[in-house]
């Protein structure tokens, strides 16, 4: 007997003798031991060469993989003999069997008994070989799961199985079995073993107001090209509802969607008493977004529903993300120094109050040098027609819509600089000319007009270090400290503008916010609000940062910042000198804790405006714990950006895991400024192993109607899931088919 390795130097000169003769090489054979010490016999004899080994060998040719206790080798048929613990790895996807005979060239395979898996899907079955031709390997008395275990849970028998590797598996005569108990027969099953396969999804719950009800869905994809989902619910007290999901993706053609839903509903009052709502209430959403060629983007939404509560009440998480959906075209060219971008924003939905942009086109000029100055220039310039369109609704006046077209070009002028290697000092001057044509409609009353605006100011800001190497600590998880401090301060001055706001259409104006807005131009973009300002924005930064993990991470973070009013203009006599005194705080004291704040201070009459504080440990994948606190003061409607009425509402979220197979999870929502306890939510989570499952209750305090109980329970193959990782703690609407 030859030792494997000299075998191989003599197979590895054979090869190599056709190339230096000019033959073209062919692919190479390696077959060695498994563990170092594997014999191998060798032949060869009239341009027939075997080779083979035992004590555990592996064989490697053309991508595909075999390991066994012993094979004999054909190279010229590409023929392989396997005995003992077979294993063969081909396309990610593995072959197991005891006694195989494979072939490297055409990959048929011929085994008594076999094992095979890719996931999701595994399968094991008798008499299994291969159609050459088309590739397809088929067996008998098989079985598919998706449990990757020794005892799978879930399980499908068919007497007859076809499998096309990477692509499909499919079975006749199949009974599904469910720990061991036969509970459904399948003439004929099918399963996509691509990234996307098609799958059913059912939501059966019961809801207030909607009664007993089960929500289904058919996923499907046609081709990478296309796919799609069909929705077909039934819920006791509100009928039946339907439509299709289009998902398309056309690569540097764009992808997007086009989604329809109906329903026939038979007591639309249900959930909001008294409201005028129609029965048949359907919506329409589509999207599209793609970039054709190189910095031209395209992007476009259009959104319809049949009323104002549709969406609120059968798809809330789209109502939690967007309560007012507009719908509009966008098309974006950008160059290195500018950006040309034409927006098209009609209204469909009449109750909903809309400024309509057909269109609005405009230039920016980003900021850039000019020349070798140590000058700067931006710029941006806008040209369109509006109309502002006010909801028609049975509660509003309606005939009190305007139109008008404006034309406006800002351009703007900065000299930024550094003295002392650490003072930056940016001052800047600009101006904006805007045209307003005559404005028309039942509720114009603005003649044409052209306004000029001036402004300038400068913005100084450092920033200073210290650091504290040897500054530990176990119990704030501190390795080292460093503080940087940066103040700022940012002065803006506008003179009153020959033309003020009560003369001109408002299309673009000051809105309610939560956070102080921006001050200078051009990110201050209420247009048609521009007022004369005299204006100080001061800013203190704060950071505390360490190394946990080698890698720097910020340990504190505070902002700090307020607008003293040097001068009021027209519209801020009722406003005190200083605005109010915001703060954002981010305090990591461990990597586990996390807490965040952010707080508006009225100094003028000494209370808080708004508080949000939100409380966050992780400590372990056992258990977590999420308090918050959102408080909102009560506004005056009358005033142009009051935020109405207040909130002092308290969250509280935890989830526990009793062990592997339970899951606890609860949420509080209370409203103190009403004492009332608005929404409660408590989830069982159950794995099953192949597949896990939910149960919700939740119970609601509907201020329009009756309370608002719903029970659901979700299911999901482990396989195939149903949400992402941590979706439903994202999204816990989903739960029960929101």
């Amino acid at each position: 007997m030859t030792r494997l390795r000299h075998i191989l130097g003599l197979g590895f000169w054979l090869v190599a003798l056709p190339c230096a003769l000019g033959a073209p090489p062919p692919q190479e054979w390696i077959i060695e031991p498994l563990t170092g010490e594997g014999y191998a016999w060798f032949e060869f004899a009239h341009e027939k060469f075997l080779a083979g080994g035992t004590n555990g060998v592996i064989v490697r040719y053309g991508g595909a993989v075999l390991t066994a206790d012993s094979v004999t080798v054909d190279e010229n048929s590409g023929e392989v003999a396997a005995d003992g613990r077979v294993r063969i790895l081909r396309d990610d996807q593995i072959w197991a069997s005891e006694h195989v005979r494979y072939n490297f060239l055409t990959r048929r395979i011929e085994a008594e008994q076999f094992r095979t898996g890719k996931p999701p899907v595994f399968a094991a079955g008798q008499d299994l070989h291969v159609e050459v031709t088309n590739k397809v390997y088929a067996a008998t008395n098989a079985l598919i799961t998706t449990d990757d275990v020794r005892q799978p849970g879930v399980i499908i028998r068919a007497k007859y199985l076809e499998i096309i590797p990477g692509q499909r598996i499919r079975a006749r005569h199949a009974t599904l079995y469910l720990a061991g108990v036969p509970v459904f027969y399948f003439p004929y099953y099918s399963r996509n073993l691509g990234e996307h396969p098609n799958n059913f999804d059912l939501i059966p719950g019961y809801r207030s107001s909607f009664g007993p009800y089960l929500l289904g869905s058919y996923t499907w994809f046609l081709s990478p090209e296309l796919d799609g989902r069909l929705h077909l619910d039934y819920r006791v007290r509100r009928g039946l509802g339907t439509g299709p999901d289009f998902n398309y993706h056309l690569g540097r053609w764009g992808d997007g969607s086009l989604r329809y839903y109906y329903l026939h509903d038979l007591n639309p009052q249900a959930d909001v008493a008294g409201a005028s709502i129609p029965d048949n209430r359907q919506r329409v959403d589509f999207s599209y977004q793609a970039m054709p060629a190189t910095n031209l983007a395209v992007k476009s939404r259009v959104r319809y529903q049949g009323d104002t509560n549709l969406v609120r009440e059968f798809f809330e998480g789209d109502y939690r993300q967007n309560p007012q959906p507009n719908t509009f075209v966008e098309v974006n060219k950008f160059w290195q120094n500018f950006s040309l971008d034409a927006y098209l924003q009609p209204r469909l939905n009449a109750f909903l109050e809309t400024v309509e942009r057909l269109p609005d086109v405009r230039l920016t000029g980003y900021r850039q040098q000019l020349g070798g100055s140590p000058l700067y220039y931006e710029s941006e310039s806008s040209l369109g027609y509006y109309r502002h369109l006010f909801a028609e609704t049975n509660s509003l006046p309606t005939g009190i819509d305007y139109a008008a077209g404006r034309g406006d070009t800002y351009h703007q002028v900065l000299m930024p600089e550094t003295f002392f290697g650490w003072l930056n000092l940016t001052p800047r001057v600009g101006g904006r000319f805007t045209y307003y044509s005559e404005a028309s409609g039942p509720g114009a009353r603005w003649d044409e007009e052209t306004r000029g605006v001036f402004n300038t100011g400068a913005e100084v800001s450092f920033k200073a270090a210290r650091v504290w190497p040897g500054l530990r600590s176990d119990f704030l998880d501190l390795a080292g400290l460093r503080h940087i401090l940066e103040p700022s301060v940012n002065y803006v001055f506008v003179p009153r503008p020959n033309v003020l706001p009560h003369q001109l259409p408002q299309f673009d104006s000051e809105l309610p916010s939560l956070e102080l807005l921006p001050l200078d131009f051009p990110e201050f973009n209420a247009l048609d609000q521009i007022d004369s300002r005299n204006v100080l924005r001061l800013g203190l930064g704060n950071k505390l940062q360490t190394k946990r993990n080698g890698a720097i991470v910020d340990f504190l973070k505070w902002q700090v910042y307020t607008d003293w009013r040097l001068q009021q203009s027209q519209d801020q006599t009722n406003l005190s000198r200083f605005s109010d005194v915001y703060s954002d705080l981010a305090l990591k004291p461990r990597s586990w804790l996390t807490l965040e704040s952010k707080t508006r201070y009225d100094v003028q009459d000494g209370v808080w405006r708004l508080a949000l504080h939100t409380l966050t440990l992780q400590p372990n994948n056992v258990w977590s714990w999420s308090l918050g606190h959102f408080y909102l003061h009560s506004d005056d409607l009358s005033s142009r950006t009051g935020l109405g009425v207040g909130n002092n509402l308290f969250i509280n979220t935890i989830f526990f895991r009793l062990n592997e197979d339970w899951g606890l999870r609860a949420s509080h929502y209370y409203e103190a400024r009403t004492s009332t306890l608005q929404e409660q939510a408590y989830t069982v989570y159950r794995d099953f192993r192949s597949w896990t499952a939910a149960l919700t209750f939740r119970l609601r305090d509907n201020p329009l109607g009756p309370q608002d109980l719903t029970v659901a329970f979700t299911f999901s193959l482990k396989a195939f899931p149903r949400y992402g990782p941590g979706g439903d703690t994202r999204l816990p609407y989903s739960l029960w088919g929101g």
